[in-house]
């Protein structure tokens, strides 16, 4: 069963991917926005073949591949989620906010690797996956802000997406954070380490 959910999950990507590839808003920022969903999407793969991962894990990482490909087809700020703003009352497209809050909760699955593989304990596993997040928040942040000096026209812009808000970056580091301290308290709960049946190694 753990297999057929991963096999519907991955369909709905490859699906969702061709959808988003055709006809994207800006061809070249489409290519610089998909890049990360597919490599994780890959890496995902590579691993789920060795590593049995938790439904709860598997929806977490695939929400966030999702939506991240729904922006990439748009460009973030150009999403159609214009009824968000509405009931926030700001004229800022939030789609790229709740990306970062997304990305986010792969610290549960990065807890619950660390758990089940590297046999540390819920403490130490909780900072280093909360460690992980945040840097690759800020490692995220620099790669858009290097990408924007040296494009230095309107794709640049569109990657960087901060909609004129000079605190952007913070923000989405902050959404990141927020993300990542959601899924923890979650893992904390749900401890999924701790079910004999995710401890069975992968059928081959």
């Amino acid at each position: 069963m753990s297999r057929l959910f991963t096999v519907i999950l991955s369909l709905m990507f490859v699906i969702l991917s061709i959808w988003s590839g055709w006809e994207p808003v800006m061809r070249s920022v489409w290519y610089i926005e998909f890049a990360p969903a597919e490599v994780i999407f890959i890496l995902f793969l590579f691993i789920d073949s060795r590593f049995r991962f938790s439904a709860t894990s598997r929806i977490l990482i695939f929400a966030w591949l999702f939506w991240h490909t729904i922006g990439a087809h748009y460009t973030f700020a150009n999403v159609p989620f214009q009824w968000f703003s509405d009931l926030l009352d700001t004229p800022r497209n939030h789609f790229d906010r709740i990306s970062h809050f997304l990305i986010g909760l792969y610290a549960f699955p990065i807890a619950e690797w660390l758990t089940r593989t590297c046999k540390l304990t819920l403490p130490v596993a909780l900072v280093f996956s909360l460690s992980s997040i945040m840097a690759i928040a800020a490692g995220y942040e620099i790669f858009e802000w290097i990408y924007a000096v040296f494009d230095g026209g309107e794709n640049g812009l569109e990657i960087l997406g901060a909609q004129g808000d000079i605190w952007d970056a913070q923000k989405d580091m902050l959404c990141d954070t927020a993300g990542a301290v959601f899924a923890l308290i979650l893992f904390s709960l749900i401890r999924p380490y701790k079910r004999s049946v995710h401890a069975l190694p992968p059928t081959e």
